[in-house]
């Protein structure tokens, strides 16, 4: 088995998620497109009310980094495998969050901002798919100084796997290099994800900067297509996209960078040596998708799962798929209590 408690770090931005069956009105009136995820702006801000009031929302403890760490721990069943860093406010809602994670079995150790509130994700969900409207509020107050704590430093030592979303870019891009340039000089696995159109557009210096110590990156179909055109590359081929990330210049010569795009109920696509081999996903018949929400951090969750245990790339995919299948059958990034992955 060879998991060790702490093994996995993951750092982001936590956030409750609202969560709701909407319906288009609702997505027009505050231009959503589905299949998405963007920041809030103000003219997004009532709308979170306006969720709360007219539809039955849920709240879980969300945000994509978590999701993943939180999903990764379900599946190795070992307590305190897992490991989590991020900002919330000293509010009900950061302590829903606390008291959520510790029952996921992981090891948060939150960075608490007296003045601003935990940040929150509307899931707008219309036919089973998602859209995301994050308004990060405290999550974007995370400091590296938190990192650079002893304590917390210690849990960047203990780790020998580390998953970032890419949207900590927008947080705390020095964070996330202090982490990337530690594992590359202690040959520690760092892995990250592309996480949506507008990161790879609108982050893309930070994007670049770390990319280079990314040993796995993670993505789906939409993303890498964002990714090819903001450099110019002139294919939307997702094959070729994920051979041509795969091969982007590496600041460690320890590991090869291995690309792993997903494509919803299309075949997984994973690049490595200038090769590419695809995996078909198993099909969910329409009428037991509940919601898109988190399918894409449970499956990077459960790829982790048996990354960690030094699995072949081929049980890794697996892995994420099936956790993946779980997710997308129940309302939010929720599972039940054991997973049943042979």
């Amino acid at each position: 088995m060879g998991v060790s408690e702490g093994i996995l770090l993951g750092m982001g931005n936590p956030l409750l998620d609202i969560s709701a069956v909407v319906d288009q009105d609702f997505l027009n009136k505050y231009d959503i497109k589905l299949n998405n995820a963007i920041l809030a702006e103000e003219k997004h801000f009532p709308m979170y009310e306006e969720m709360a009031k007219n539809y039955k929302v849920e709240f879980i403890a969300g945000g994509a980094t978590q999701n993943s760490i939180k999903v990764a721990q379900w599946m190795l069943q070992f307590p305190g495998a897992t490991s989590y860093i991020g900002c919330i406010g000293k509010d009900k809602f950061g302590e829903e969050m606390k008291k959520n994670c510790k029952l996921a079995g992981v090891n948060v150790r939150y960075y608490e901002d007296e003045s601003t509130p935990t940040g929150t994700c509307a899931v707008c969900v219309l036919g089973g798919e998602r859209s995301l409207v994050a308004n990060l509020s405290a999550a974007n107050c995370y400091k590296s100084d938190h990192l650079r704590k002893q304590a917390n430093w210690a849990l960047v030592e203990k780790a020998k796997y580390f998953y970032i979303a890419g949207f900590f870019l927008t947080v705390s891009p020095d964070s996330i290099q202090l982490v990337a340039e530690y594992a590359a000089a202690t040959n520690k696995v760092f892995t990250m994800n592309l996480s949506a159109p507008f990161i790879c557009e609108f982050f893309r210096d930070a994007q670049e900067k770390v990319l280079p110590y990314v040993d796995f990156v993670f993505g789906n179909e939409t993303e890498a297509r964002t990714f090819s055109k903001v450099h110019g590359w002139e294919t939307k081929n997702v094959k070729e996209i994920a051979i041509k990330i795969s091969q982007w210049p590496k600041a460690s010569g320890t590991y090869k960078r291995i690309t792993v795009i997903t494509q919803g109920e299309d075949p997984v696509v994973v690049a490595e040596d200038g090769n590419v081999r695809t995996f078909p996903v198993t099909p969910l018949p329409k009428e037991k998708l509940v919601d898109t929400n988190g399918a894409g951090d449970a499956f990077v969750g459960g790829f982790m799962s048996q990354l960690v245990q030094k699995k072949p790339i081929e049980e890794c995919v697996r892995a994420g798929c099936y956790a993946s299948n779980v997710v997308i059958q129940r309302s939010g990034c929720t599972y039940p209590e054991k997973p049943d992955f042979e």
